[in-house]
């Protein structure tokens, strides 16, 4: 089983990542210091809050360019929530925010229709564009748990791996090598969730 590094900058629900990943078998680390973020094989970046709050915790934590560093290594890298946000250039929340660049694009609030509510909140249908690693053994349909009032727009469609609705088609999930990232909670999306972690660990 694989040993994989959650990064721990005060601004993570990582608790229940921690335990789904140990109810699969897989050896969980916590980290919170960039010499720890630098032996990891897999890491784990889950966030909640506001992104410019998390950005300037990342930037205090000192681990900012360690986790730039193994995302750039081609070592597995998985970001969850907030944590697949901070990953692209910008966010509009709050006012503009430069993300870790990681990946190209930016991240913005859902339109307002009637009858829609924001945050999008509960579960929802994944659907695929096309095969990924992360998602091998899930259908299209599968429900997974969502939390968010902002979503990603990458530049590059190819790096899509799975789409949700929710007034309008929204990326879901990326995966480009051996990084992926999820909009949202696989922690708590039961049999689903715990099969796309344990499709991580095996990157």
């Amino acid at each position: 089983m694989s040993r994989i590094s959650i990064v721990d900058c005060g601004i993570n629900n990582l608790r229940s990542v921690e335990k789904a990943l140990i109810s699969l078998g897989h050896q969980v680390d916590v980290v919170n210091t960039a010499a720890q973020v630098e032996n990891a094989s897999h890491l784990i970046l889950p966030g909640v809050g506001a992104y410019g709050a998390a950005m300037s915790a990342l930037e205090e934590s000192g681990m900012m360019d360690a986790v730039l560093d193994h995302a750039a290594s081609g070592k597995p890298f998985l970001g969850i929530c907030l944590g697949m946000q901070l990953l692209f250039d910008w966010s509009e929340e709050l006012g503009l925010r430069q993300g870790l660049g990681i990946l190209s694009g930016k991240v913005v609030r859902f339109p307002q229709f009637p009858d829609l509510k924001i945050p999008h909140m509960g579960w929802s249908a994944l659907q695929f564009p096309h095969e990924s690693r992360l998602f091998a053994g899930v259908d299209a349909g599968e429900m997974v748990y969502f939390v968010h009032s902002y979503y990603v727009c990458p530049d590059e469609n190819k790096i899509v791996a799975a789409t949700c609705k929710h007034g309008i088609e929204f990326t879901a999930a990326v995966e480009r090598g051996n990084l992926a990232a999820v909009q949202f909670h696989p922690e708590k999306s039961s049999r689903v969730g715990l099969k796309i972690l344990d499709n991580f660990a095996k990157f």
